[in-house]
């Protein structure tokens, strides 16, 4: 089967281009390795270990309290019902491909009852017009930086500043869907607290840029965290003791938070070389963060073909998957961490070389 040989040769390459490795026990293991024996777990959200990582987000993001999570789904969604309480009205807006749109089951309407609003266009940001042009009331808005689904594009800091400011003038609340919050803050050349003092509420994940095993922070001012305390509960999110995925989060994010620029060159550098090859391009062109999507005009199954034999013949992984967009093309995502930087250099362009013939072998007229 040909996507099983596409997974195959990418698991058997010598060295891979993205991410920060296989997620296996070593994550975890190396996680704990310098972890006094004696430290007590957490308690049911309470807790040195828990309440002393909970300041230090809060201090990072520059909100006055947050509070850890299993899963920033249930985070958000809590978040949103909370702004939802708090203004009457069970309306929140956000981006057609916003992850509580097609990944959560309609979590936000089954439990919850609120009812979503889809801004902008699918294929791009959301724009101050967007919000102007809202014909209903809402709660809030929820913004995703950078937008996952388009590639990981962003809207520009001025923009940011003005749905902000807008907001605040007609009492809707912004929420920050910051799952990748730290690898946009190259590109916007500020501090996370300075693109956080723009939304009332703030989500940030531990398991994807920062590599951890699991696990959530949601910040915002002392009321909103006390009501989503309590949800949290009602959730059953206040596990026994989350000391395993606060400890991971904690060694993860200080290795890591301080390399989002290292991240981020690398990822336009990524990018040039992919956009040089033939019947091949990059969503965006340029990267806006560590992040992009690959994209073929040409059918998945040939697609996956070359990939495999690129894998085959230099050792380079590329990519485990294609998604099929329709019959004639197809993308893959790419998300830049510790892994890029070992690869040699002069590996990386003799896989882009190959890459490149083998495209223009099948693809190109006769």
């Amino acid at each position: 089967m040909i996507q099983t040989s596409l997974k195959e040769s990418f698991k058997k390459s010598n060295y891979q281009l993205a991410g920060h490795g296989k997620r296996n026990i070593h994550v975890l293991k190396e996680a704990f390795q310098a972890v006094d024996e004696n430290l007590e777990s957490d308690l049911y959200g309470e807790g040195k270990v828990i309440e002393e990582f909970q300041e230090k987000m809060a201090s990072i993001l520059g909100k006055e309290e947050a509070v850890f999570f299993p899963s920033g789904t249930m985070a958000q969604q809590i978040a949103l019902r909370i702004w939802c309480d708090e203004k009457g009205i069970r309306k929140v807006a956000y981006h057609p491909l916003s992850h509580l749109e097609i990944h959560e089951e309609d979590g936000l309407k089954e439990i919850h009852k609120i009812e979503s609003i889809l801004l902008a266009d699918k294929n791009r940001v959301i724009e101050l017009e967007d919000v102007l042009n809202l014909r209903e009331p809402v709660s809030s808005i929820l913004l995703e930086l950078p937008q996952r689904e388009i590639g990981g594009q962003l809207p520009s800091f001025d923009t940011l500043e003005q749905i902000s400011a807008y907001c605040q003038e007609n009492g809707i609340r912004l929420h920050l869907d910051g799952a990748r919050l730290l690898e946009v803050l190259p590109y916007y050349q500020k501090s996370a607290a300075e693109v956080c003092a723009l939304f009332d509420s703030v989500y940030l994940s531990f398991y994807k840029g920062i590599g951890g095993i699991a696990g959530a922070i949601l910040a915002g001012d002392k009321e909103f965290i006390q009501q989503s305390k309590v949800w949290k509960r009602r959730y059953g999110g206040d596990l026994i003791g989350l000391y395993p995925y606060i400890l991971s989060a904690d060694y993860y994010f200080d290795r890591r938070a301080h390399k989002m620029e290292q991240y981020y060159q690398s990822a336009k550098e990524l990018a040039h070389l992919y956009n040089s090859c033939h019947g091949i391009s990059t969503l965006p062109i340029d990267p806006v963060s560590n992040m992009f999507h690959v994209h073929f005009q040409q059918p998945k199954d040939q697609v996956e073909l070359v990939l495999a034999e690129v894998h085959r013949q230099t050792g380079i992984g590329l990519t485990s998957y294609l998604k099929e967009i329709d019959e004639k093309s197809c993308y893959f995502e790419v998300s830049l961490g510790d892994l890029y930087a070992d690869v040699p250099n002069e590996l990386v362009q003799v896989a882009f070389k190959r890459l490149n013939e083998l495209m223009k072998q099948h693809f190109l007229p006769l």
